[in-house]
């Protein structure tokens, strides 16, 4: 072990030594490990980045969560829009009939929605989203509080005229969010009381439940004062329990709605079920496609970067050589040589390397602050940089090392 840590030290400074000897030379060979680790890893932080704020906004729509509506929500080229757009919307009477014909224990909500304003004095919010809900769509929707309460049972039965409002609703219209508590707004031609304010949870990608900028309130009091449903796409929103795939949940729904809608054997199903678990997939895949071609491009430049190294090693054991005989005359053993030559390659390439993480930081930094989301570079990806490096270091450095362990100690000490 002390003998490991020795050799290691004399590597590094041989390393560092050759750096500052032949700084153009050693800059031009790792340029291309720079490049090729900057290919990749910002790639890599980009897609991960990307796809953690898409993956968190799908997951922000429900886990292990099943949309029921009359449109499917895949999309594509050849969307047969006219044929969901004549397919009944669904109800709450369907709602409270599939909580009566499910077997399993599911939260169900009957929502819809609607933009319109919110008034409080003279100031006035456009384009704010009312989401009308029935009582169990705090147990889909990670709903947290952080001023006031939710709705309560009581409050979704009657239609009572509270509300629960978004932060940044909140923010804009009273000054500071503690301040709604309270007060009574304007929503369209009806006045509502705030009774609680949700957490600030910032935008995603995919939109999804926004409810920084939302207004929540129960479904009866939507209907009753605000908006007509048929107009504002209604759909029926259930919950299945973690134990439960979601392709069981899926199959259970569909006969429930069939038997609901009096489907016979032969009719194709008329309501469509969009399970989150869909999208969550259909994004990984799409991602995955992206991180290869990261890895195609930075593997390009990696491989110019170890030509580059092993040039560098070639070099450093031809204008050692003297030295390298001096040492094995005194003892040096061939695994030592070799070692140290392997040590050597792959420490300038780990320089190389930490060059191009250093300037994926500097960009993510940079793009942290243009963009409305994070970018992250996680400790996987730099572990992963640093053992790109140690391979690549390996793989340039094995030739000339092998050379230099097999060197004749007399004929090295006469060379020049």
């Amino acid at each position: 072990m002390r003998k490991t840590i020795e050799i290691l030290k004399s590597t590094i400074k041989l390393a560092i030594g050759e750096i500052q000897k032949n700084k153009l030379r050693t800059f031009l060979s790792l340029f291309g490990v720079t490049i090729g680790i900057f290919c990749i890893i910002g790639v890599l932080s980009t897609v991960k980045s990307l796809e953690k704020n898409i993956q968190d906004g799908v997951k922000s729509l429900g886990t292990n969560t099943v949309y029921i509506d009359k449109f499917d929500y895949k999309g594509g080229a050849e969307y047969p829009w006219w044929k969901y757009i004549n397919r009944p919307t669904p109800t709450l009477l369907e709602a409270k009939q599939l909580k009566e014909k499910l077997d399993i224990k599911t939260y169900i909500v009957y929502n819809f929605s609607a933009g319109s304003t919110v008034q409080y004095g003279s100031n006035q919010l456009e384009n704010v989203t009312y989401h009308g809900v029935t009582e169990d769509f705090d147990h889909i929707q990670n709903v947290e509080i952080v001023y006031g309460r939710y709705l309560n049972p009581m409050e979704f039965e009657r239609g009572t005229a509270n509300i629960v409002i978004g932060y940044e609703n909140a923010t804009d219209l009273f000054g500071t969010a503690e301040n709604a508590i309270g007060k009574q707004v304007q929503l369209r031609a009806s006045k509502a009381t705030i009774i609680g304010v949700v957490k600030k949870q910032g935008s995603s990608l995919i939109g999804g439940w926004n409810f920084d900028k939302c207004i929540i309130l129960s479904y009866r009091l939507m209907k009753q004062q605000l908006f007509d449903e048929r107009w504002n796409s209604p759909k029926i929103i259930v919950k299945g329990p973690d134990n439960i795939p979601s392709d069981a949940l899926s199959d259970e729904l569909k006969g429930a709605m069939r038997s609901i809608r009096r489907l016979g054997p032969g009719k194709e199903d008329n309501f469509a079920l969009n399970a989150i678990s869909d999208f969550s997939k259909a994004v990984s895949a799409l991602f995955a496609n992206v991180s290869l071609g990261g890895w195609l491009i930075g593997l390009l430049s990696l491989v110019v970067g170890t030509f580059g190294i092993a040039n560098i090693m070639f070099v450093t054991v031809r204008e050692r050589t003297p030295f390298i005989g001096l040492k094995k005359a005194i003892g040096a053993k061939k695994g030592t040589i070799l070692m140290e030559f392997l040590l050597e390659s792959a420490f300038i390439c780990i320089i190389g390397g930490l060059i191009g993480l250093m300037l994926v930081i500097a960009l993510a930094g940079i793009l942290s602050k243009v963009f409305s989301f994070e970018f992250y570079i996680s400790p996987n990806i730099m572990g992963l940089a640093i053992g790109i490096c140690v391979l690549i270091g390996i793989l340039a450095g094995i030739i000339p090392a092998v050379i230099a362990a097999r060197m004749d100690p007399v004929v090295a000490i006469r060379s020049k």
